[in-house]
Formats: C-alpha cells, structure tokens, sequence
C-alpha cells in the first residue's frame, strides 16, 4: 500500500513533471470520465463530470496518505489505498485496463487513476479541511515533537505498531514505514505504546522523521515501482548482526512455527538456505535482534 513517501513522491513528480511529461501545474481541465462510479466518494458521477471542466490545477499537496491536487475552484482528494497509482499520459494512448477515472486536459494530455484492486476513492470538495481534520500531525512538520508524540501515547495501551497505523495519531505511517520506524528505534513492535520510557520515545519520534526523509529521499519503498527495500523488510542479515549470539539453529518444526509467525507479524522471522538436499534454517526473531 502507498504510504506517506510513496504520495509525497507521486506529488513532487506531478508537480516537477518528470518520466517524459511536463507539470501539469496550471493544466485546465477540458472533461472528466468516470470508469467505476465507486471510486468516487464525493460527490455523485454526474456531478463530478459537470464541475471539473475548465477548472485549471494550481497546485499538488499532500495530508497523510491523501493526495491533493488543488484546483481553480475545488480540490480532488485522492486515497490510493492498496494499489491505487496515478499515471500522466497522452489521450492517444488507449485507455489501460485498470482505469478507474480519467481527467482529460486541454493540450492532449490526461491524468489517470490506475487501480487495479479497486480500493482507491478520490473526493472532489470545495473545503478539503472539513474531511482531513480528523488526522494526526504531519510526522515530518516541525511543530510535531516527541513531547507531541509522547502526549497522544499516553493513555494508548495497545501494541505500538497498532498505535503508529492510527492515523489520528500521526498521519500517513502504514505496516512498511512502522515496521521500519520500530527496527530503527529498537522498540518491540508488540509493546503498549504507553509502556514506552522517556528515552524510548525520543528514538521513536527521532526514527520517524529519518526514516521517512530517507524514503522520500530514495522515491519510496517497499516494491519495485518506488524503489529498494528498506531493511526490516528486505530480510538483511547486516541488520542482525547486532547481537550473533541470538542467532540459532532451530529444527524444522520451529522453523515453521517461526514463518507461521512471520505471517502473522509481517516480519521476516526466518531465513532458510539450501544446502545440498537438506535445509539449514536460522532463525532470527526481529524484536530480539535489536
């Protein structure tokens, strides 16, 4: 799923232009289609269609996960949810399978909603505020702190990780970049978020800000459309070398207990290498390789 750096990146190149295409900053709207009607959230297809044309894009931004492309008169909000993509093309081009909504512009070109999973929603809005207020701080804003961060854990008991996917409490973090900011702070993702100490804490809200400024810096992560993969996903023994002696042979039996929980947890338990007929597995359980 695209997460903060993954639309931060879709932002800037839409906005800079890029893969060939110029920006469509100031690129007017001549008509709108609508190619499955529950991608829109807001408001209804013939309303969509009708207000778009002639509207000219002033601007992209960004709030979480949402993309913002700011308009003359409105604004589209776009949630790319698991497999959502926008993609600049020419109107010659025939229209690819996967496309859900379609603006075409006056000088030929169009932007296309690509998502072949079908979760993606885009809202059109006068007041974009009204639906974003319900996010958490924009973790890399600088009035976002860890005394911040502290403040909104306070009472939260649950596990860590289910805290950081909240996105009232910061916005635009999702299962990647909080496995990711977990590994770097060296925190055990299954902790109660209140159960964190004053040093912890200021690794955490420290993690949050590099890892996410190193994946925009890289055009994203996690697949082969945005780039490399970061560490706790990629499986690196580099990373686990932290401590070699909580690296240990384990038989077969734990080594499938270990991927049944690598499932479960999203992280990568276990590495298993071939050796001749036989598998030799070593096992390294991230939270104790920290």
């Amino acid at each position: 799923m695209p997460e903060l750096p993954e639309v931060e990146t879709i932002r800037r190149g839409l906005r800079d232009g890029g893969a060939g295409y110029p920006s469509l900053v100031g690129e007017v709207i001549s008509s709108a289609q609508v190619l499955w009607a529950r991608t829109l959230a807001l408001p209804d297809v013939a309303q969509f269609c009708a207000r778009l044309p002639g509207q000219a894009i002033s601007d992209f931004g960004r709030r979480g996960k949402f993309l913002i492309v700011y308009l003359t008169q409105d604004a589209l909000l776009v949630h790319l949810r698991m497999s959502g993509d926008l993609r600049v093309e020419s109107q010659q081009q025939a229209l690819a399978p996967h496309h859900r909504l379609v603006l075409n512009f006056a000088d030929g070109l169009r932007l296309a909603f690509n998502d072949p999973r079908k979760f993606g929603r885009v809202w059109l809005t006068a007041q974009p505020e009204e639906l974003l207020a319900g996010l958490g701080p924009e973790p890399l804003d600088g009035a976002f702190t860890a005394q911040d961060l502290a403040a909104r854990m306070r009472k939260r008991t649950a596990p860590i990780k289910a805290v950081l996917l909240d996105q009232t409490v910061v916005a635009g973090l999702g299962n990647i970049y909080a496995d990711e900011v977990l590994f770097a702070a060296r925190i055990d993702p299954r902790r109660p978020a209140n159960s964190l100490e004053h040093g912890e804490m200021l690794r955490l809200h420290a993690a949050i800000r590099s890892v996410l400024t190193e994946a925009i810096r890289a055009g994203g992560a996690g697949c082969r459309i945005y780039g490399p993969p970061l560490p706790a996903r990629a499986g690196s023994r580099e990373h686990c070398r932290r401590d070699r002696n909580l690296r240990s042979r384990v038989s077969q039996s734990e080594a499938y207990r270990a991927n049944q929980a690598s499932r479960r947890f999203g992280y990568n338990h276990l590495l298993i290498q071939p050796r001749g007929h036989r598998y030799s597995y070593q096992f390294w359980l991230r939270g104790q390789c920290l």
